[in-house]
Parts: structure tokens; sequence; C-alpha cells
């Protein structure tokens, strides 16, 4: 079994990939291919994908049953002591300031001393 997703990417691509996979929803084909056939799609989808991201999950024998690949995602595939596992980036999350950091401006024991005050 074969699943491709594709986002935002041309229809010619997509119609390309219906002579060969069934379109079970927008972007979502399903099918099986020979392993020749599949690696010749994946091939095609990231030579014509264009802005558009891509992810490839097919069977295969190992310990999940299966594996997938991505193009253009924000997500990556890992391999965790033989299993497969999507990274996914955190969001960029303020942090607190460290004391090695330094703020913008004067500090207030440096505005005591030169301006006098308490």
């Amino acid at each position: 079994m074969t699943v491709i997703v594709l986002t935002n990417c041309p229809a010619g691509l997509r119609g390309f990939l219906t002579r060969w996979l069934l379109e079970i929803s927008a972007g979502v084909f399903i099918g099986n291919p020979s392993a020749r056939i599949r690696d010749i799609l994946w091939h095609e989808v990231q030579q014509h994908a264009g802005q558009g991201r891509a992810l490839l999950a097919h069977t295969t024998n190992n310990e999940q049953g299966y594996t997938f690949h991505t193009f253009d995602h924000a997500w990556h595939p890992i391999d965790h002591e033989g299993i497969t596992l999507i990274h996914r980036p955190s969001p960029d999350t303020p942090t607190a300031p460290t004391r090695s950091a330094s703020k913008p401006g004067w500090s207030k024991a440096s505005k005591r001393r030169r301006f006098g005050g308490r």
C-alpha cells in the first residue's frame, strides 16, 4: 500500500498521479504500485511539487511495517533505535533572560552612579 499526500501542489502533478493512484480526497492518493513505480512517482513529485509539500508513506518489511518520506515539510522523519518517528520543531517560545543576556539601556546601579540618588 502506498499513500501520497500533496499540499499546495500544481494541478498537473495531481493529474499525473491519478494515472497510477486513486485520489480518495483532495491531494490524498492511495494505491499499490510496485516499488520501482513508487520510486519513480516520488521522484516526479519532488521535481514538480513547486511551492507545495508532499508526504509518502508505504508498507515495508521493518518493525513498524511501514515507512514514510517527506518533501519540504517542517516535520521530518528521524530514526530512533530502529523506529521511525516524526520530529516536530517546537514553536518559538520566548525564553527567560539569562544573566549573560544584556538588556538594552542602563542598569539601575549604573544610573545611580552616573546621576546620583538612591
